[in-house]
């Protein structure tokens, strides 16, 4: 099998998909933006060759290392990247090299866009928030008003996590907006009737060539990650070592109505904080948005850590084998993430966290710029028995200092 996976350098534990391919006996051809000599030996090791390129975002460069792998090695059986930024490059690739084992340029379009998920959410029988693509002042005031009014949110019709989202409390906003918009050319909007939301809850599954499950995992974030974003908060979110049984039905319902197989998936949906008429009760799960790839940052090591497994193992083999070879998840695990802010002052410092958490932390490190909006600058990741121990862990990160 040849595998040709874009980007293999960044994220930086990404060598970890190449490094497991190649495990489980895959041919794993790297194309990146780093030139060879500055990439980690970990890198290079998880690769049987890696094809530099100025920019990724220069489609004929790409295309043109594709063809040389090609050459080289023969057809390529897969080509993904895992990450949300090039997944339509992916496809377009797959497209002109005739590669059949992801999703085509067409289907990638319709799961990135957050207007076409509506429809396929219906299909799944999932609710979802009620949305319009916005256009004049006078096309969604009706829409708004049907909703209940103010507040509403805006997010690009196609973007990744938090990036670009709005809450709206009044036309005034709106305005604003859409002459931002105007202004600076902005790629489409789609505004939706406000959900309120005690959490965003995740579920995540890496799914064979029939769509069924061969891992399962569920993650919860604060209700707002677009305040995060914006505001500049910290960032706490956890995994859990066991899935609500009514995520899981309404997480593989969605995989079956997307029609989404032989990938690793991240879908969020909103667990309501009050009943809500269009929506459900409050505890139940609602459309928010589906990802055609692994949750971003160091999720993925923190599904590790939680069920005591190795998702990029499990991934692996679904690629080469379609089944999971893998033994059973091991003990289960509260794992909690919690990033802090550069210019912010806490009341503990890096040290005092090393030496207090020094048997539950098992990662920590900075944060790459380029996730730092989300994710915050510096990272922690500890491994809890309670939910108890897992506040305790964020509270003590994120104290501030007394001033």
């Amino acid at each position: 099998m040849n595998f040709a996976f874009i980007s293999p350098q960044f994220p930086e534990t990404y060598w970890l998909w190449c490094a497991r391919l190649k495990e489980c006996g895959a041919t794993v051809l790297g194309i990146g933006d780093t030139p060879t000599e500055n990439l980690s030996q970990q890198v290079l090791s998880s690769l049987d060759e890696y094809y530099y390129v100025p920019t990724l975002e220069d489609y004929d460069q790409v295309f043109r290392a594709v063809a040389y792998l090609s050459w080289r090695y023969g057809h390529m059986d897969w080509i993904e990247s895992m990450n949300e930024h090039w997944l339509s490059l992916d496809a377009r690739l797959r497209d002109d090299f005739h590669v059949t084992t992801g999703a085509s340029a067409s289907q990638m379009a319709v799961w990135q866009s957050k207007a076409q998920m509506k429809t396929l959410y219906a299909r799944s029988g999932v609710p979802s928030a009620r949305q319009v693509r916005m256009g004049s002042l006078d096309e969604t005031r009706g829409a708004i008003q049907s909703w209940g009014g103010y507040p509403i949110f805006a997010k690009p019709e196609v973007g990744v996590g938090a990036a670009g989202g709005h809450k709206l409390n009044n036309e005034g906003e709106l305005k604003a907006l859409m002459d931002r918009c105007w202004y600076e050319h902005a790629a489409p909007y789609v505004l939706e009737e406000f959900v309120p939301a005690s959490a965003i809850v995740a579920y995540d599954a890496i799914l064979d060539s029939q769509g069924n499950p061969l891992f399962e995992n569920q993650e919860e974030f604060p209700p707002s990650m677009s305040d995060i974003a914006s505001q500049g908060l910290d960032l706490t979110y956890f995994s859990r070592p066991d899935v609500d049984p009514r995520l899981l039905k309404i997480g593989r319902a969605t995989a079956r109505g997307f029609g989404i197989t032989r990938r690793f998936v991240h879908m969020e949906f909103f667990r309501l904080a009050e009943d809500r008429p269009s929506l459900g009760q409050a505890g139940d799960y609602v459309g928010l948005e589906v990802n055609c790839r692994p949750t971003g940052g160091y999720t993925p090591d923190m599904m590790n850590f939680a069920h005591s497994t190795d998702v990029y193992r499990i991934w692996a083999e679904m690629v080469c084998f379609d089944q999971r070879r893998s033994g059973p998840d091991g003990r289960g695990w509260l794992c909690v993430y919690a990033g802090r802010r550069k210019g912010r002052q806490y009341a503990h410092a890096h040290d005092e966290i090393l030496s207090t958490w020094e048997n539950e932390l098992v990662m920590q490190q900075e944060v790459p710029a380029a996730l730092s909006n989300d994710m915050g600058d510096y990272m922690y990741v500890a491994r809890v028995d309670s939910e108890e121990r897992l506040h305790e862990f964020s509270s003590y990160v994120h104290a501030p200092k007394n001033k």
